[in-house]
């Protein structure tokens, strides 16, 4: 299998080895990646989430942005990837990048648009799998990846790419709902928390799960997303680079 082959050249991108695993049935499930786009502060001791924030000596952060897709954490994630210097990769953005004739993919994926069917889940790991092995070569040794995993399968996938060390979780909260009246989104809200539920539950194992409840305004949202992370130190705001929205 392709998608196979190319999660095999990428264990250089691994600190750590571990033990191979099979792709299974997982090729042939299919997913939606493409989101547009509460801090938890009793969620773990500081000593877990300070275990889990940094990144490994001699590279850049390896972290993965999941959560409810009202929170607009797509923003927030190029925000931080600006401020740790690693790339911010966006799946629903890969995706739109192959909807061109010439690309390879184009058809299989045209297809899968154009029948109401979601992208396979082969195609979408084939396509992040060459995207970290293009920033390998060209120097990258982090990220900051938003719209996968969306399951435990994807997950366990991911954990053979790389070694990640912080996932962070955007929860919104019926009171932000209320704030940004979006009242008519609970419903969206609810199955999101449902379906999300087995991934949160996986990186809580692994201990490197941080929810994070954005309930006011983006600038506000950042101040706290910062001191949640423990980044302060790394900001220092000027005017000029005030979140903006």
């Amino acid at each position: 299998m392709a998608v196979a082959c190319r999660l095999r050249s990428l264990t250089r991108l691994r600190f750590s080895h571990t033990n191979r695993r099979s792709f299974g049935s997982a090729a042939q499930l299919q997913y939606d990646y493409d989101d547009e786009e509460e801090y938890d502060y009793n969620n773990g001791s500081s000593s877990e989430m300070e275990d889990s924030l940094g990144s490994v000596s001699g590279r850049g952060v390896q972290w993965v942005v999941i959560g409810d897709p009202l929170t607009n954490r797509q923003m927030y994630a190029q925000k931080l990837s600006q401020l740790l210097k690693v790339p911010h990769i966006s799946m629903g953005t890969l995706v739109r990048q192959e909807l061109n004739p010439r690309s390879s993919l184009y058809k299989q994926i045209a297809d899968a648009v154009n029948q109401g069917k979601l992208v396979p889940e082969e195609v979408i790991f084939g396509l992040l799998s060459k995207r970290l092995e293009e920033g390998f070569y060209r120097g990258e040794t982090g990220f900051i990846l938003d719209g996968i995993p969306r399951t435990r399968t994807q997950a366990e996938i991911l954990d053979q790419v790389a070694d990640v060390d912080l996932v962070l979780n955007f929860k919104s909260t019926e009171a932000g709902l209320q704030k940004t009246h979006l009242l008519h989104y609970q419903d969206i809200h609810s199955v999101h928390k449902s379906m999300n539920k087995p991934l949160e539950e996986y990186y809580k194992k692994q201990r490197k799960l941080l929810n994070f409840n954005v309930a006011g305004a983006p600038g506000e949202t950042w101040q706290g997303l910062l001191a949640a992370l423990h980044l302060q130190h790394m900001n220092a705001l000027s005017s000029s680079q005030k979140l903006s929205v």
